[in-house]
């Protein structure tokens, strides 16, 4: 990875790419430090430490930290992510969107594009709004009135839709996802926040401090390594062509494989399970704590989100999204017939729904272990968290996906782009 971006530093064209992308987290850095007006930061912070293993917790991650201060970008990426995932279902769902995005070309592309910005301005309204509700019934603002809540909403909507355009913008002109990369910015900065923590809990626990510690790196590592595995990992299906003969040429007759990855759907199963199996505790927080040996006390405790039936769900729920997205990325009826169109088989199998059947078949698998290891990495910085008493690192494993990922995917945009430019010279 050092290599790959000291060789890229070398090449002018993607030196400026590099220094512009590292100009935009710059300007993203400083809007995190920002802080709206008529704000009690101090109040804010202590409360929301207070609710790190719910939803607004998981928000907290994915803004490094701006969330929990009230800045200016304190929604971050999250309303243009779930807006791209929920135009993403309704394309699906909806057979104009569908065919706007198949058959529509760049065109579609761009209106489908103009589409999701306006539904990231739309729920980021949403988000500001029930951010400036959650502050306003626990006494946070200093000064409340039409005006105060038209000032830190706007100033939410205008944040996040220029998180958006800055994301956009490293998409154009600087390297790699730039919505990702301003995700993996926010979470990174975390890191100094996590070391203080982990140096204050060697102090107040002593030489079994450093031995958690130790343990704590090694599992990191290890886990670093498998999704680094996991991330690269495909299972090939070898499809053969046949062969034609279109005037005096012969064409197919060569052999292929169809990749299918092991982890297709990224880190979103994670997501999607979190805010859903977390809902009832982050509920469960804007209300009145029942008396303890009441039903609804032992119901609490029962969902709360270091308890046993907390992990059991947020695994299986893990395993179900996994399915649920690979089923939509992946269509197996789809690329059968594509194949049969093409004059493609996939050997000791007819074309049609014998393929469909098997490709399915494979799908089904595959996904299985793609689930079970998110579910896992998922899972232990939980369970750690559980045996230490520390609930911080309840959302580790998510974090870790989305670093490890991105710094993958843009060590492969900048390969590609090296590659390209040494064929250049043979395409001129």
């Amino acid at each position: 990875m050092i290599q790959t971006i000291r060789k890229a530093w070398g090449i002018p064209e993607l030196r400026k790419k590099i220094i512009f992308t590292a100009l935009i987290l710059l300007i993203f850095r400083i809007g995190n430090a920002i802080p709206v007006p008529y704000v009690d930061t101090e109040l804010l912070k202590s409360y929301l430490d207070g609710m790190s293993t719910t939803v607004l917790g998981l928000y907290n991650v994915m803004s490094g930290g701006a969330f929990a201060e009230a800045t200016v970008f304190a929604l971050g990426v999250q309303p243009y992510i779930n807006s791209s995932i929920i135009i993403q279902l309704l394309t699906i769902a909806i057979p104009a969107l569908e065919r706007l995005a198949r058959e529509g070309g760049e065109a579609g592309k761009k209106k489908i594009a103009a589409i999701t910005r306006y539904a990231t301005v739309a729920i980021a309204l949403l988000q500001g709004f029930g951010y400036y509700m959650i502050m306003k019934n626990y006494g946070i603002l200093m000064q409340q009135g039409i005006w105060a809540a038209l000032v830190i909403i706007i100033s939410f909507v205008a944040g996040s839709s220029f998180v958006m355009w800055l994301g956009e913008q490293v998409n154009e002109f600087g390297i790699g996802n730039g919505i990702s990369i301003i995700l993996f910015a926010g979470i990174l900065s975390r890191v100094p926040n996590m070391v203080s923590l982990g140096m204050s809990y060697i102090a107040g626990k002593g030489s079994i401090g450093y031995l958690w510690i130790a343990l704590l790196l090694i599992g990191m590592l290890a886990m670093v390594v498998l999704i680094v595995h996991v991330n690269g990992a495909e299972r090939r299906i070898p499809v053969q062509y046949a062969k034609r003969q279109v005037g005096r040429k012969m064409y197919g007759g060569q052999a292929s494989t169809l990749p299918m990855k092991v982890n297709m759907s990224g880190v979103l199963p994670v997501i999607f399970a979190q805010s859903i199996a977390s809902l009832p505790a982050t509920i469960a927080a804007f209300m009145k704590a029942p008396e303890e040996g009441t039903f609804a006390y032992a119901f609490l405790q029962a969902i709360d989100t270091k308890s046993v039936v907390y992990l059991i769900v947020y695994f299986l729920m893990i395993i179900a999204f996994s399915y649920f997205y690979a089923t939509i990325q992946f269509n197996p009826v789809e690329i059968s017939n594509n194949l049969k169109r093409n004059g493609g088989f996939i050997p000791g199998f007819r074309p049609g729904k014998p393929t469909s059947d098997f490709i399915a078949k494979v799908l089904n698998k595959v996904t299985l272990f793609g689930a079970i290891y998110l579910g896992i990495v998922a899972i232990c910085p939980l369970i750690a968290g559980k045996l230490l008493g520390n609930s911080s690192l309840a959302i580790g494993g998510t974090s870790v996906i989305i670093v490890v990922g991105v710094a993958l995917e843009t060590v492969q945009a900048l390969e590609s782009q090296m590659l390209m430019r040494q064929y250049k010279g043979f395409l001129e």
